[in-house]
């Protein structure tokens, strides 16, 4: 998965707000970006600022229910490009597919679909591991995905489970509006029947998909040249590295090169595949160790070492310290 520096946010947010009787300009006055940012031709967001604008929202209206007002204005009439070429889709498993494979273009969040033969489960995981998203964009994405399948099937599809590593209070709310209660995890994950991720859309426009496909694979394209390979090595890693894959022929599996091209292209950006894995280790670990409780056995597991001595040794290597030491300045600020 390419990871890229900013993100477009689609311009249909303002008549969002703008139905939410929200004010754009507090908001973005919350979030510390310019006063005329949602007023531009195009609008591009670094992550740091994609996530500032969220809690900026989440800030100014300061309601729980916030994702339920928000799935409530989504509506097929809106044109908002990503919407309308989802609900183009012949059915929610398509749809999420396709979603899966563009919504970088637009945040910085990666889609895991799994269907299988009597369920669908789609799992949300961020880009960079390093800062935890708002929890209004995650119970939105939630909330969005659930609005996608009633719209496209003009059905009230609920949804097997959902699960969120963030509070979805009130609680009574959230589960009337689901249907199912939400259960508290360490993911934020829903789950479908098939027979509901496999109802056919009434919305389905195969001719107008065509229309949009060429412009959304130009832009992938686009983003694919401009991340410098050493970028989207990192990328890789931080997905990779919490299931224990940190080798080489691991990421450039998930790259699509071989492993002698893809050290050949970080040769010519003047790094290599242990650097960039040292320093995206070495980033993880203290982010682990100054925003967690995990201890450094649980670390070492996480950032895909053999056994515990093995980081213990290369945290030294990286900052002079052990890992006890260093947890110890970072928490102290």
């Amino acid at each position: 998965m390419t990871t890229i520096g900013t993100y477009t946010f689609d311009q249909s947010w303002r008549v969002v707000l703008a139905d939410l009787g929200v004010s754009a300009a507090d908001v973005l006055r919350r979030a510390s970006l310019p006063g005329d940012l949602l007023s531009r031709e195009r609008v591009t967001l670094t992550q740091p600022e994609y996530f500032r604008l969220w809690r900026g929202f989440e800030e100014e209206v300061s309601d729980p229910t916030l994702p339920l007002r928000i799935g409530a204005t989504i509506k097929a009439e809106s044109f908002d490009p990503p919407l309308f070429a989802a609900l183009c889709s012949p059915d929610l498993d398509t749809a999420l597919g396709r979603i899966a494979l563009y919504k970088v273009l637009t945040c910085p969040m990666r889609l895991d679909v799994q269907a299988r033969r009597d369920t669908t489960t789609l799992v949300l995981s961020w880009l960079d591991a390093l800062e935890a998203p708002p929890a209004l964009l995650v119970a939105t994405e939630l909330v969005f995905f659930v609005a996608l399948a009633r719209l496209g099937t003009r059905s009230r599809v609920q949804p097997l489970a959902v699960e969120a590593p963030v509070r979805l209070e009130p609680a009574n709310a959230y589960t009337s509006w689901f249907g199912v209660a939400p259960r508290r995890g360490r993911r934020a994950a829903l789950t479908f029947a098939a027979a509901d991720s496999r109802r056919p859309f009434l919305t389905s426009n195969e001719a107008m998909w065509r229309s949009f496909e060429p412009e959304l694979k130009r832009r992938l394209a686009e983003l694919d040249a401009r991340a410098s390979t050493a970028e989207r090595v990192r990328a890789s890693l931080l997905e990779l590295l919490p299931g224990g894959a940190a080798s080489i022929e691991a990421v450039s599996a998930r790259l699509g090169a071989s492993s002698r091209t893809l050290q050949r292209r970080l040769h010519d950006e003047q790094t290599s595949f242990a650097t960039v894995l040292a320093e995206t280790r070495a980033e993880l670990a203290r982010h682990y160790l100054g925003k967690t409780a995990l201890t450094a056995a649980e670390i070492s597991f996480l950032l895909g070492f053999e056994d515990p001595n093995s980081f213990y040794r290369a945290f030294h290597a990286w900052t002079g310290a052990t890992p006890e030491q260093a947890r110890s300045r970072l928490t102290s600020h």
